[in-house]
């Protein structure tokens, strides 16, 4: 991913010069030096899967096709553009594309060929090339050309999301060499990760775009070359994509197996409540389950109690990342670090655990959790020497005491916490004044939660009676995911709910998460604000890491730091997922390490008219 000069930035923080790290190539060295041409990229060593691999080993290559399957949407839609802030994209319009490799759902951070049949690192691993598949086809029958990825790379980096400029930032030239070859020049060695971020790239079709704006949201079904094409749709209520019988790439190892139902259907609901009925009523043929009560509560119905409807939870290896309430460090109300610990304080999280979650959820104290990125104890070793380069500059409890959360009885009484609470907000110049939060000027103490949809007020609502209890006045707003997404993208909130998705190789998207140039720039991921010049400089010693021990000691280092700046009330996770199925489907015998692999699934002819048959009694 995007990353500064590595040697500078170590003279200028005191660190000793380290050597670039390299992408290691499938059966290569990962140094500079030598010409590297490969079928596989990997950040964490040899790639598992060898030259010639027919498919991948959790698929079932003979899977059968075809079959409907109907699954849930939230809100609405006005737009196939997913790659620019405006509008709202339609649910499952990446189904029409490709992209350039193909992440391993079973490796971390390992990609394979998927438009791009081989890949090919140069002796300075200072750019990477690649040639693409020459079977590979757009729906209309022409072929995806290096054109077609020039012209991608060019749009997204100028009008596409903000993320988009930043994890191509280090990109000084993309050519085509030819009609088949296309090749990427980075400003340095230094970026690991940036060979692989540019395989994630979805190629979109340049004769196609090219008589349209792409700047706009646009409802005219887009040209793709995926396994799906949009085959009707009912603008922000349903849309169906129909598998591609002859699509090019049906029989290439990293699709093998994969892509086998024969549609998919998107119906769009209000909210999780009318969802989960639709799903009941048969409607709906899969959901994911994301609220511990309906988990526990929802699913004692007629046609799960006949064995119509199966449940299950598969464990993942996922890290877990950071979900929690955010505040908006741009409002004046949350700049003291001693208001937001108070807000810290003031969350319940065993009360919840207990009464609304039925005890599903451990507690996140950590922005890397379920990893060992993780911070824990004190510093020491190699982290506590990175840590002291910045002392003075960064909280000193990061040096003196264990980052934890505050813990309750789980009664619903936390006496101790509104005791802290009170006097860290006395210390920060407020007051009660008849029942008021107040300070110096007489100004309450006011805001406002901005939530996507009903279903998080009830985790809201417990929330907001502890902090009306110091005095706090607290409003929550709920709207629909359209507006939420515009207010979030212009940072138009005081609180939030925000999700840091990780994983085990966190780099260019932290800059997103946790720095200056982020945080004003609207449509970034900062949701929060985060600004501080320490924090800028760990967030590059991540990127810039050169070795996985130097890694995990620069995000452990990062870790520390976020979590004592006290930018978010941290929430739970859960290392599992819940799903629910009418029980028409086949599933390989395993499931991948890092991902559902619902995409492996297939329908099960016998079982559907089995299903069909007995849904007639019902």
């Amino acid at each position: 991913m995007r990353r500064r000069d590595l040697l500078s930035l170590s003279a200028a923080l005191g660190l000793p010069p380290v050597a670039a790290r390299a992408v290691t190539p499938a059966g290569g060295s990962d140094a500079p030096g030598e010409a590297v041409r490969t079928h596989a990229l990997s950040l964490l060593g040899q790639p598992e899967l060898p030259a010639g691999f027919t498919h991948f080993p959790w698929v079932n290559p003979n899977a059968p096709k075809g079959g409907e399957i109907a699954l849930t949407a939230l809100g609405s839609y006005d737009s196939f553009n997913g790659f620019i802030i405006r509008g709202t994209a339609a649910v499952g319009v990446n189904l029409i594309y490709d992209t350039l490799l193909k992440e391993s759902a079973d490796e971390a951070s390992t990609e394979y060929p998927y438009l791009a049949q081989w890949i090919e690192l140069p002796a300075d691993r200072a750019g990477v090339t690649f040639e693409l598949n020459p079977t590979a086809r757009w729906h209309d029958g022409r072929p995806v050309t290096a054109d077609d990825v020039v012209w991608t790379f060019n749009a997204l980096r100028q009008h596409g999301r903000p993320f988009y400029r930043s994890y191509y930032g280090d990109v000084t030239e993309v050519r085509a060499e030819g009609e088949k070859r296309v090749a990427f020049r980075f400003r340095n060695d230094e970026n690991r990760e940036l060979a692989l971020i540019l395989g994630q790239m979805a190629v979109l079709p340049k004769h196609w775009w090219e008589a349209r704006d792409f700047t706009r949201p646009i409802l005219e079904p887009p040209l793709g070359s995926g396994a799906y094409r949009i085959e009707r749709f009912e603008a922000g209520r349903s849309i169906v994509y129909r598998r591609v019988e002859d699509w090019w790439g049906r029989d290439i190892p990293t699709m093998k197996g994969t892509q086998n139902f024969g549609a998919y259907r998107y119906e769009y609901f209000r909210d999780t409540t009318v969802a989960l009925e639709a799903f009941k009523a048969g409607q709906i043929d899969f959901r994911t389950e994301n609220v511990a009560r309906d988990w526990a509560t929802a699913y004692d119905f007629p046609a799960r109690r006949r064995g119509l409807v199966k449940l299950d939870e598969i464990r993942h290896q996922l890290p877990t990342g950071m979900q929690a309430f955010a505040v908006n460090l741009r409002r004046p109300l949350f700049q003291d670090v001693r208001v937001r610990r108070a807000l810290v304080e003031l969350f319940d999280f065993e009360w919840m655990n207990a009464n609304l979650f039925f005890g599903a959820y451990a507690r996140t104290n950590s922005f890397f959790s379920n990893s060992e990125l993780a911070s824990s104890g004190l510093p020491t070793g190699k982290e506590l020497a990175i840590l002291e380069r910045f002392r003075g500059r960064i909280p000193n409890e990061v040096f003196t005491t264990e980052f934890k959360l505050p813990t309750t009885d789980g009664s619903g009484n936390n006496r101790e916490g509104l005791r802290r609470a009170l006097a860290l907000l006395q210390e920060a110049g407020w007051r009660v004044q008849d029942r008021r939060l107040v300070n110096a000027r007489g100004q309450r103490f006011e805001f406002e939660i901005l939530l996507q949809g009903p279903t998080f007020e009830r985790i809201a609502l417990p929330y907001v009676q502890a902090l009306e209890r110091v005095g706090m006045s607290v409003r929550v707003r709920t709207v629909d995911p359209a507006q939420y997404q515009t207010r979030v993208d212009a940072f138009d909130y005081d609180m939030t709910v925000d999700s840091m998705g990780q994983s085990l190789s966190p780099g260019n998207e932290q800059r997103d998460y946790f720095t200056c140039a982020k945080a004003n720039e609207q449509g970034s991921q900062n949701v929060p604000g985060i600004c501080d010049p320490a924090i800028d400089e760990l967030v590059e010693l991540v990127v810039n890491a050169p070795d996985r021990e130097e890694l995990v000691a620069r995000t452990r280092a990062l870790d520390r730091v976020l979590l004592w700046g006290q930018f978010v009330i941290p929430q739970w996770h859960i290392q599992v997922f819940r799903i629910a199925y009418w029980d028409k489907f086949g599933r390989p015998e395993r499931s991948p390490r890092y991902a559902l692999g619902l995409d492996t699934w297939w329908i099960d002819p016998a079982k559907e008219r089995a299903l069909a048959e007995a849904r007639r009694t019902l």
